[in-house]
């Protein structure tokens, strides 16, 4: 009987040892935020936020892959379990922060309008009020927006950034207000050559984050252990290289 109660005991240590040290982990991510998160032409998730995440999981020695989620469902499927912690260039907010924690901030961003070159645009609320706004659902600038402007009929949320670009480009829309390292990347494209940034930014202390569940308060520790690994090593200023000829930091 003594010998059974030890034994027990060794295989529930055994087994308790075994569920902390994961070895895999699934990373949340859109997919559709060029050059954040997107998909290459075999399908893969690729982008800044991809290479810094799985640079963090090379320093905490676990294999990270990736599951896309649409952007508005994404707490939701992190809270249930989809993926163990996002990288989706997530803002920071006082609202995400009741339902998931954050690591440190991985990038600061700031929201600015994107309009047609040579066109005017005063980015205060009552000049606003006259122009057809786009952004996208569920972000920092579509809150920017509805808290600014309204949610009236000249104000148009979509379900990606892409598809928000393509009603700007259509001449659906009068400007969109994104991030402006987002909108950076999409103004050096083909279709973006005849927009520009219009006036200053009307938000500039976006910090990015990743989130993780409430509970996983070990793995949120992992988390800024390797990002801060990731940044004093350089491969953070490699990586940053790789997609902008400056600092996102």
């Amino acid at each position: 009987m003594k010998f059974t109660v030890i034994a027990a005991a060794a295989l529930a240590a055994l087994s308790v040892t075994a569920a902390s040290a994961q070895t895999t982990l699934k990373i949340g991510s859109e997919g559709a935020y060029p050059p954040f998160n997107t998909k290459d032409t075999a399908g893969n998730v690729v982008g800044f936020d991809i290479d810094i995440a799985q640079a963090m999981c090379a320093e905490m020695k676990v294999t990270c892959t990736v599951v896309t989620q649409d952007w508005d469902g994404m707490i939701p499927a992190l809270v249930n379990k989809k993926f163990d912690f996002v990288s989706a260039s997530m803002s920071i907010t006082e609202e995400r922060q009741k339902v998931v924690n954050f690591t440190d901030p991985y990038y600061s961003n700031k929201l600015q309008f994107v309009a047609k070159k040579g066109t005017e645009l005063s980015v205060k609320p009552e000049d606003l009020k006259k122009k057809i706004i786009g952004a996208q659902r569920a972000t920092i600038a579509a809150e920017w927006i509805e808290k600014n402007i309204g949610a009236g009929t000249n104000v148009k949320l979509y379900d990606t950034q892409e598809n928000a670009w393509l009603d700007l480009e259509a001449g659906r829309t009068d400007a969109v207000l994104a991030d402006a390292f987002l909108s950076y990347d999409w103004l050096q494209s083909p279709t973006g050559k005849n927009f520009e940034f219009k006036d200053k930014p009307v938000f500039d202390d976006d910090k990015i984050g990743m989130a993780v569940r409430k509970e996983d308060k070990e793995l949120l520790a992992k988390l800024n252990a390797a990002l801060k690994k990731v940044i004093e090593s350089g491969t953070y200023d490699t990586i940053n290289k790789k997609y902008f000829p400056f600092s996102i930091r």
